[in-house]
């Protein structure tokens, strides 16, 4: 099965701000490509969207007229998944529901060719559950992009456990044909980029529900270890309730393995509607044009914290952790060293990749540092990888 880029046609289910933003990508690499959405007139408004955001890149000089009538021509929309031309490649992002997604796909088989490659944009769940409704899930696999797909780079290429190396190398070239970098893994919980990232938002919460320092200084401290946004603030960005769902999916695909359990925290400000920028306050209050409220690190208490003591240096504290998650990542076999640090500075916007952090760092600085932290809170949270004792002279 070879799909070589160009005029090959594309498909994309579900016109919501992901779908459209993927159909978007396919069409300016030169492929005509069609959207359908359940909803009556959502493919119809996806399509909109896509060339009023094109017509004030034109404005800005970005793109010419000829590359944007290009683009709009190249967009089509049909009613039902089962008008859906024959494609080479059947982009889904409709909601992240197994049970939705598996209908789909045992929809998407009975009515594409049988050389149609059948891709999942979901976050979270596993490829190969979602193949199960397909008599050849060889042709199915995780392509998933990061929002919004027209400006990030990073693509999971994602193979699920009968998907075929022709399909993955497939889709991989594809990926690099429409501008993207591609990187591989398993489908297993969260991917690279969420399953590694856990700690990030979890350590913070922690530290913040332990009084260790108010959430202004623990994202101060992030902030100028490199990392664009402090955790708080970015769950704050992304909506507390987001980041709860995947994180749960994690937790739960993981069998409560303790290293991704949700806090507290997170919990109790969903509950209570506290969601972040989108309902006003969340970690913190925003003004009515977003901007943060009573936002004012410690500076006293930023000094005192990092470099001190592991436990409560919030800095030190989550780089172990992300370290951790990765080197563990790789020991499984569910991704390369080079993807994982790849994944996590496009995904993620991390200074650097955590493999790269921890060899900068010391592999046996970073097991002694996760000892102390797992004598400190017993459980298994931050039990040290196992592939990080072979790691400590690398």
């Amino acid at each position: 099965m070879t799909t070589p880029p160009g005029p090959s046609h594309v498909s994309v289910v579900g016109a919501g701000a992901m779908g459209a933003g993927i159909a978007q990508v396919a069409a300016m690499a030169g492929h005509p490509v069609t959207l359908v959405d359940a909803v009556t007139g959502a493919a119809e408004d996806g399509v909109a969207r896509i060339i009023a955001g094109l017509q004030r890149l034109e404005a800005k000089g970005r793109i010419d007229s000829a590359r944007l009538e290009a683009v709009a021509q190249a967009l089509s929309t049909v009613t039902h998944v089962a008008e859906l031309p024959p494609s080479a490649v059947v982009v889904e992002a409709v909601r992240e529901d197994l049970g939705v997604k598996q209908q789909l796909f045992a929809e998407l088989a009975a009515h594409q060719p049988a050389d149609t490659i059948l891709a999942s944009n979901t976050s979270s769940l596993d490829i190969t559950a979602i193949a199960e409704a397909v008599p050849d899930p060889a042709r199915v696999l995780g392509l998933h992009f990061f929002n919004p797909p027209p400006v990030m780079r990073l693509v999971e290429v994602v193979r699920g456990a009968h998907t075929s190396d022709t399909v993955v190398t497939t889709a991989t070239e594809l990926m690099t044909a429409w501008g993207k970098t591609p990187v591989r893994c398993a489908s297993t919980p969260g991917f690279i980029v969420n399953r590694v990232a856990r700690p990030f938002y979890g350590e913070a919460q922690r530290l913040l529900m332990a009084g260790v320092a108010d959430a202004a200084t623990l994202d101060e401290a992030l902030r100028r270890a490199g990392f664009r946004m402090g955790p708080l603030e970015l769950t704050d960005l992304i909506g507390q309730d987001v980041n709860l769902a995947v994180g749960t999916s994690v937790w739960e695909q993981t069998d409560h393995d303790p290293r991704y359990e949700p806090t507290a925290v997170q919990r109790d400000l969903v509950a209570a509607g506290r969601l972040g920028r989108k309902t006003g306050e969340g970690i913190y209050r925003y003004a009515a044009d977003g901007t943060m409220r009573d936002a004012v690190p410690d500076e006293r208490r930023l000094e005192e914290l990092v470099g001190g003591p592991v436990e409560t240096d919030p800095v030190a504290r989550t780089v172990a952790m992300l370290v951790n998650e990765a080197v563990d990542l790789v020991h499984r076999g569910e991704a390369t060293a080079d993807d994982v640090d790849t994944a996590m500075r496009l995904g993620t916007n991390y200074p650097r990749g955590p493999l790269e952090w921890g060899a900068e760092i010391g592999y046996a600085v970073v097991a002694e540092q996760l000892a102390t932290l797992d004598r400190a809170f017993p459980g298994g949270r931050y039990r040290p990888s196992p592939a990080l004792a072979a790691r400590v002279d690398l």
